[in-house]
């Protein structure tokens, strides 16, 4: 399915996202291997934007939103499973057309 063609309107300030798939183990970049069944507390969570609302200001489909799992909401669409943010509860926008000085790498 092209997610730039949903059968859905988003509304207001609501953003529809989608998580890359990982469950289960993790490496981190040293290579310390941990388990799926790890607890990880406060961890946000990238995710790619997928549609918007007509009020969205920060970010624009395609873009990649840093977010707390814990203000999500999930929702079906064709069979996906997507997750339904709105603008308020986005930390960070990552694009391409963004021009960052923060010295961070992403």
């Amino acid at each position: 399915m092209d997610d730039h063609k949903l059968p859905i309107k988003m509304l207001n300030d609501r953003l529809l996202v989608r998580i890359p798939d990982r469950d289960g183990e993790r490496r981190t970049t040293a290579g310390i291997l941990i388990p799926a069944t790890a607890q990880l507390a406060k961890r946000l969570v990238w995710a790619e934007v997928v549609a918007l609302g007509q009020n969205v200001r920060t970010a624009e489909v395609g873009d990649r939103v840093l977010f707390s799992p814990e203000d999500r909401y999930e929702v079906e669409v064709g069979g996906n499973d997507y997750i339904m943010l709105r603008e308020r509860d986005i930390h960070a926008v990552a694009a391409s057309r963004i021009e960052a000085s923060t010295g961070l790498y992403l």
